[in-house]
């Protein structure tokens, strides 16, 4: 028996894939290059002291800035893990 060949629509599916994967790429590339041309002005936004009083909503903008560093590479995985240790441990917790 021969085999079954695949369906267009299995193609579209698997090419539409491959695009958002490789916009996904590319937008990451972006992000990395603006942070180290220094551009990425959200990062620096928040930026305060350990100490210094910061709202919920601030921190996990905080924590998220440090996971895109992280996937792009701007630091090392025991970076993150202090970075990251260190924010939630300033989380208020009601």
């Amino acid at each position: 028996m021969a085999t079954q060949r695949t369906s267009f629509t299995k193609l579209q599916r698997d090419r539409a894939k491959k695009a958002k994967a490789a916009a996904k790429r590319e937008r990451r590339l972006e992000r990395a290059a603006e942070a180290k041309n220094g551009t990425d002005t959200d990062t620096d936004q928040f930026e305060t002291s350990p100490e210094g009083p910061i709202s919920a909503a601030e921190l996990l903008h905080e924590i998220e800035v440090t996971h895109q560093r992280f996937e792009a590479k701007l630091m090392t995985y025991e970076e993150f893990e202090e970075k990251k240790a260190e924010l939630l441990a300033r989380l208020p917790i009601d």
